[in-house]
């Protein structure tokens, strides 16, 4: 079993149009499911889940698609707070909060509040995350850290990078699943995806069901994983 698994839950415009559907139905299909899949990852005792919910170029998309995304995510955030109260999962953010509404920000805040004590399974949920701006913010911090006197040069190593990521202290993921039959990255946890496993499925998100979870972690169990040995 990994310790740590991630998810690009990808497919959900296909999914919509493949029905004659706007693409907001799409995503309110997927938001379903989302749940459906974190609840069963933390039932069979997965301890790290990271699902990738709206990265930094999301914002690109049509203004009315983003506009159905943030109501998705505040009626999720909602209903968190309501309902997921007996799920022992702990909930932590990953990305730039300061980009959302403020009243987005915070429920994103009191989500994390309210299950900062859950001992069970870490979700991170990755919103308004790219790899790549993570990685500059680690830079950006250090840098200042080395100007400050409080760092040198020398000390900087994988370690202190590591430190500055969102995903400090966890362990990186050992299985990252793609839907929807892509085969790209698409700038998701760039840094602590260097040794991880990738599964990509011929189906799209909406319809991706804990069978294809466990046919992933199938076919991860099946990995011989050299981190760059023999």
């Amino acid at each position: 079993m990994p310790q740590h698994v991630g998810i690009i839950m990808d497919g959900n415009g296909r999914w919509a149009k493949k029905r004659g559907l706007p693409r907001t139905a799409g995503h309110t299909v997927g938001a379903n499911n989302f749940r459906t899949i974190t609840k069963y990852c933390s039932n069979i005792g997965i301890p790290y889940l990271t699902v990738y919910a709206f990265s930094t170029e999301n914002w690109k998309r049509p203004a009315d698609e983003v506009q159905a995304l943030m109501k998705l995510f505040r009626q999720y955030l909602e209903e968190a707070l309501r309902d997921f109260q007996e799920e022992n999962i702990k909930v932590i953010f990953l990305g730039d909060k300061s980009g959302f509404a403020p009243e987005l920000q915070e429920l994103i805040e009191r989500t994390e509040k309210a299950s900062a004590q859950k001992t069970g399974m870490v979700l991170n949920i990755a919103m308004n995350y790219g790899g790549r701006d993570e990685i500059t913010k680690a830079a950006r911090e250090l840098a200042q850290e080395v100007k400050d006197g409080r760092l040198s040069v020398e000390e900087i190593d994988e370690k202190a990078i590591s430190d500055h990521l969102y995903t400090a202290g966890q362990p990186d993921p050992d299985l990252i699943i793609r839907p929807s039959g892509e085969r790209r990255i698409s700038n998701f946890l760039l840094w602590q995806s260097a040794y991880a496993e990738y599964v990509t499925m011929d189906v799209l998100w909406p319809d991706f069901k804990p069978k294809d979870l466990e046919k992933a972690l199938d076919e991860y169990a099946m990995r011989n994983r050299r981190f760059g040995g023999v």
